[in-house]
């Protein structure tokens, strides 16, 4: 009985990794309210599917054509005496500064898994920069997995306490 409330917990997983507007909290908040399903299966599943929606934006970001080629190339030089090249410039090093800081483990693991327990930064824009960056696959993954997890289990153990 619990194994097809997984397969739906973890296809809804993977639908609201992506799609922004399905709410993985309420659906784990609405099993646990309405005792359709196990709060604990269903949490664990959606942990799952959401760890693998991310990895799978994570991987698109890091494999899309053109990215091993683009990261060899020069960007155009800009006009710095106008606004839009001070614009674009300060968008260049704000962007650098973030793939550096994504692909160093001092600060790429911590935000990771913070962004997965807490949602801050949104997991949906740390998954993009971190697709980008040098951070390796499997320690995205595991940060994903252990936050989304703990989020998900806090909140289904909290619902079936009332």
């Amino acid at each position: 009985m619990w194994v097809w409330q997984l397969v739906l917990a973890v296809g809804f997983g993977i639908g609201s990794a992506v799609v922004p507007f399905l709410n993985a909290e309420a659906y784990v908040l609405g099993v646990g309210v309405t005792g359709a399903l196990n709060p604990l299966v269903a949490a664990s599943g959606v942990a799952v599917g959401q760890t693998i929606g991310k990895v799978a934006m994570f991987l698109a970001v890091r494999y899309r054509p053109g990215y091993a080629a683009s990261k060899t190339k020069e960007p155009k030089p800009v006009d710095l005496d106008t606004r839009w090249g001070r614009f674009v410039q300060r968008n260049r090093d704000l962007s650098k500064r973030l793939l550096d800081a994504m692909s160093d483990s001092r600060w790429g693991i911590p935000v990771t898994l913070l962004s997965a327990f807490v949602g801050i930064p949104p997991l949906y824009g740390v998954a993009l920069i971190g697709g980008a960056s040098r951070m390796k696959t499997i320690v995205f993954t595991l940060c994903v997995l252990v936050g989304r997890g703990g989020r998900f289990i806090l909140l289904a153990l909290g619902i079936s306490a009332i």
